[in-house]
């Protein structure tokens, strides 16, 4: 697209800033590690909204325009999810900021090799400053009316005080108070996905009440006041487990219950999983900024491999996961043995990590875990 006045210039320069690899993961650990309330949730639900908004933001400065009702209506949406997933506002908005500052950091790094004065870069900023405005307007908007008609309906009191508990501060010791969950010993959660095996799950951690539970943000939730029964083992149903902690910290430990969650299914492990037997799981798979370096430093080895990468990959983590057993993690994969140590001493050789030693094995997890991510 040509543009008058010098424009292309400063398009190039938005287009380059937006291309920048490093710039989206860099944002959404930036996020989460700054905003508290909204590191709770995906990394992937953070990601792609920051994403559409970059989007969003790069079309109309490249037009020179405001935002579309179709913009808009996509802000407003976001709005309403994140009041739904209890996210107040003002971490919304800081979310946003930290991206914004983020950015534009970034554009004016490059902006002096781009060709871009100062002042053609200030000239697009205050475009983007007019539009953002907008934009902040649609979403608070939107936020307001759904955190508004939000108050519990009949038969939902479990669902809000609930709500009130994961929030954690002090709204979560009063929200304990009124649902008499005695607190001196502390406070558990666990998590489970909602569907058959949830109503197991459910009717186990009931047989020893108080206990509220409820379904929150596509997730089942309880909150207990002592470890709940192992009858889960042996189900086929799994559950993230974390706590004890004093209601305040209820956000935080609703986070490693959920991460708990996600790491005993990514590894196949049912009954109820305490975040302490996949701490270490969940440390590398939180970090997407150390994946990514991860990725860059082998990526000669993937290509390297070739069209035998994948298979690779899936043999050294089905023989890390059968605790090095080839036999097991080729009947795993249907394949001969002898198939899995070929594979395992192939990928040992283009990589040079040796996955039969503790550190070895860790990084060779890791590193085989998110080829197999970015593969599919």
């Amino acid at each position: 697209m040509t543009h008058p006045d010098g424009w292309t210039t400063m398009v190039d320069l938005i287009e380059r800033v937006v291309g920048d690899d490093e710039l989206l993961p860099s944002v959404v650990a930036g996020v989460r590690t700054t905003v508290r309330e909204v590191s709770a949730l995906p990394t992937s639900d953070i990601a792609g909204h920051t994403r559409a908004l970059l989007v969003a933001a790069t079309r109309a400065l490249v037009a020179r325009r405001g935002p579309t009702e179709a913009e808009l209506s996509f802000v407003a949406d976001l709005g309403v999810a994140r009041a739904r997933q209890g996210v107040p506002i003002e971490s919304v908005l800081g979310a946003i900021h930290f991206a914004e500052r983020a950015i534009w950091a970034r554009a004016r790094e490059l902006a002096r090799d781009q060709g871009v004065s100062a002042e053609q870069l200030l000239d697009v900023r205050d475009l983007y400053d007019d539009w953002a405005e907008a934009v902040r307007a649609r979403l608070i908007s939107a936020h307001r009316a759904t955190t508004a008609s939000t108050d519990p309906l009949p038969g939902h009191r479990d669902t809000a005080l609930l709500r009130r508990l994961l929030q954690g501060g002090s709204a979560a010791t009063l929200a304990a108070a009124e649902a008499g969950l005695p607190v001196a010993d502390g406070l558990w959660v666990l998590v489970a996905r909602p569907g058959e095996t949830a109503a197991g799950i459910e009717r186990a951690v009931r047989e020893h009440p108080p206990v509220l539970c409820a379904t929150v943000d596509d997730l089942m939730v309880a909150v207990l006041s002592r470890a709940p029964s192992a009858r889960l083992k042996g189900t086929g149903a799994v559950a993230g487990l974390a706590g004890p902690a004093e209601p305040e910290k209820l956000a935080r430990v609703q986070r490693l219950a959920t991460a708990a969650l996600t790491a005993a299914e990514s590894t196949g492990r049912t009954g109820l999983i305490h975040i302490a037997e996949v701490a270490w799981l969940v440390a590398l798979t939180e970090r997407a900024d150390l994946a990514t370096v991860l990725l860059d430093r082998y990526a000669p080895a993937w290509a390297a491999l070739g069209p035998a990468a994948e298979s690779v990959a899936h043999a050294v983590l089905a023989w890390l996961e059968s605790d090095r057993d080839v036999d097991l993690a080729g009947a795993r994969l249907f394949v001969h043995p002898n198939t899995v140590r070929n594979r395992v001493r192939r990928f040992a050789t283009v990589t040079g990590i040796d996955p039969a030693g503790t550190f070895g094995a860790m990084t060779a997890w890791w590193l085989c875990r998110t080829w197999l991510r970015d593969a599919t």
